[in-house]
């Protein structure tokens, strides 16, 4: 049986994109997406799965229409279903995402920060 090892910083090292998660493992239909964040994102949300957020490096503030949540390095979060959201982050924030396969990370709202769902790295 073979035992893959995944090292954040050595991902992280394959990428400076923001806003664009990769994936570097998959569990069942759960997928792990390394992103870099800087600055706002677009509001959004996703009906039918809920969204983690976990801090490796940096802060991150995550929006809600009516309060906010901070988390800092070694925090997560976890997002609910169906409630909308946007994350914000002052300076790079690099971010663990865990989510089921094929969810986008911009949700029904679209625009330009959409990016591809299914990028291995």
């Amino acid at each position: 049986m073979e035992k893959d090892v995944v090292n954040f910083h050595q991902k992280f090292s394959l990428f400076t994109e923001q806003w664009s998660p990769k994936i570097v493992a998959q569990m069942n239909n759960i997928q792990f997406k390394l992103v870099r964040v800087e600055g706002d994102f677009t509001w959004h949300d996703h009906k039918d799965t809920d969204e983690v957020f976990i801090v490796l490096e940096g802060q991150l503030r995550i929006d809600y229409r009516n309060s906010s949540v901070t988390l800092n390095e070694g925090e997560m979060h976890v997002v609910a279903k169906g409630v909308e959201h946007k994350p914000f982050a002052a300076k790079e924030c690099k971010i663990l995402l865990v989510e089921p396969a094929g969810t986008v990370n911009t949700g029904d709202a679209g625009g330009n920060k959409t990016a591809p769902s299914d990028v291995w790295i």
